[in-house]
């Protein structure tokens, strides 16, 4: 679309990928408005800690001007892994941080709240759900809102993830179950009320592998580890196993049922949680996941190419967000920008859907490793 004024820019979903795009857009005095549907930046935890890599998620930060603000935040020796043998504890494997600090982690949290602070006041609107988007013929797009409202944008930015009601105008694709669930719970002040545990985890995670089942533990920062069960099974193995997921005891029980024969130093995981379990299946979206461009609306992160958890997925939504802004920011024309980003991030998203599906085999195997 050809004007001459500002281009109204809308983002839907105050997410890593949807704030990147936003700072940067800013920062380049475009406007931009972000909804989101959530009531406010803290009305639900934010997940683990996050490696930031330097070819995508830091440069992002870069060309954002957050990256000394990130680096005032990350924790360098958190890039550490260590591999557990599931039976005995002993130590198989183990990975220092590089000496140059190449993937330092972040809370999630903590990243999300420094591009929160980093944008105008009142650049997010909090509590605005999206029902959808409705391209219209002169190459603007119509944003459905949940309390029935209608608002005109020249670009509608889907960046709201799995379940994403920005991308039908797009795709009829859906995201399909992986056959992994995860079941997280979490330790706080680990040093002092776990401290087997904190010495068993170190400074980074822990990974201890069986078949079909592996244990991750995670160092968060304030000496907190979050901890994820990740098992190979239905997507309604808790039914076939007679298990309310909201019964704790009774899925504690169950879990240490099918972790009978692991070291007991990795059963304390299981047993000892100061949180309760939070269930999650694990969706994708089909790989290759392509759409043919429809102008007025494109999308990013998980809402364009939802991959499992195995580290690419945040980094590649700041990605997309940098991408997109600075094609908006260079271009003359809006939809040709739209056209050159989707020309970069479709098929590198391709690539990175290879290389997720394969971490998530890695992660947990079908067969003992």
């Amino acid at each position: 679309m050809n004007t001459s004024r500002d281009p109204r820019i809308a983002i839907v979903g105050a997410g890593l990928g949807g704030l990147t795009c936003a700072r940067i857009l800013q920062e380049s005095g475009r406007s931009v408005t972000v909804f989101e549907r959530e009531a406010s930046a803290d009305a639900r935890p934010q997940g683990g800690s996050l490696d930031m890599h330097p070819g995508t998620g830091q440069a992002a930060l870069g060309a954002a001007g957050l990256l000394d603000r990130f680096h005032a935040l990350a924790r360098p020796e958190g890039d550490e892994w260590r591999v557990i043998d599931f039976a005995t504890a002993a130590l198989l494997a183990q990975q220092g941080p590089s000496a140059d600090g190449g993937r330092p982690e972040i809370d999630r949290g903590q990243l999300r709240g420094l591009l929160l602070d980093s944008l105008a006041e009142g650049t997010v609107r909090w509590g605005h759900a999206v029902t959808g988007v409705a391209p219209s013929a002169d190459g603007t797009c119509r944003l459905l809102l949940g309390d029935g409202a209608v608002e005109g944008f020249d670009l509608v930015v889907g960046a709201d993830g799995a379940w994403s009601r920005v991308r039908p105008a797009l795709s009829p694709a859906a995201p399909g179950y992986t056959g992994v669930t995860f079941i997280e719970t979490g330790f706080d002040n680990c040093d002092s009320r776990h401290p087997d545990l904190a010495r068993l985890v170190g400074n980074g995670s822990m990974l201890a592998k069986g078949a079909g089942r592996t244990l991750v533990a995670q160092r968060n920062s304030n000496g907190h580890i979050r901890a994820y069960i990740a098992l190979r099974v239905p997507q309604d193995w808790h039914e076939a196993a007679g298990v309310d997921l909201g019964d704790q005891r009774a899925l504690r029980t169950h879990l240490l049922r099918m972790f009978d024969d692991w070291d007991e130093s990795l059963r304390y995981i299981l047993r000892n949680g100061d949180h309760g379990f939070t269930h999650r299946s694990l969706f994708v979206l089909p790989a290759p996941h392509t759409w043919d461009h429809v102008p007025g609306v494109t999308l990013l992160g998980d809402a364009a190419h939802l991959m499992p958890p195995v580290g690419l997925g945040a980094n590649l939504a700041m990605l997309d967000g940098c991408d997109l802004a600075r094609a908006v920011v260079a271009g003359s024309r809006l939809d040709d920008a739209v056209r050159a980003y989707e020309s970069i991030m479709l098929p590198r998203s391709i690539e990175a859907a290879t290389g997720s599906a394969k971490g998530l085999d890695h992660l947990v195997p079908a067969a003992a490793p």
